[in-house]
């Protein structure tokens, strides 16, 4: 049985994404940015095992990235560094003010054995959808 939990996604810049934005192509941006953080509680609901991988999924769109356990975020709210991989179910909506919605995304995520893409793979896979 698939569990999916229904959660609002935030996205924003963390220390890492920002050291390494300089070399999106480098393994330390893979590392800082292809990530979901999640509360302790919906880690442990989804049955994720340590250093396992989420499908995170949206109306625009969908995305595997690494799960991490964060004790400081509540139940319901996962987080993602702002990077190629939030932008891939961000959605193109603006708000008119020229820049996407990064806050209070409606999301499902499940558990997966999907790995994560790299930024190429994903830019690929994003540019495929959009031709059709």
């Amino acid at each position: 049985m698939v569990i999916i939990l229904k959660a609002i996604m935030i996205s924003g810049r963390t220390l890492g994404q920002g050291a390494t934005c300089e070399a999106k192509m480098s393994p330390e941006f893979f590392k800082a940015t292809s990530t979901c953080a999640l509360a302790e509680s919906d880690y442990d609901a989804l049955g994720i095992p340590k250093d396992g991988n989420v499908l995170v999924r949206t109306r625009s769109g969908e995305v595997v990235v690494s799960a991490k356990r964060e004790g400081g975020i509540p139940p319901g709210l996962i987080f993602m560094p702002m990077g190629p991989w939030a932008n891939a179910v961000v959605g193109p909506k603006t708000g008119g003010c020229g820049t996407p919605l990064y806050k209070g995304v409606e999301v499902e995520v499940t558990g997966t054995d999907r790995r994560v893409k790299g930024v190429r793979e994903l830019f690929a896979d994003l540019e495929t959808e959009g031709q059709r």
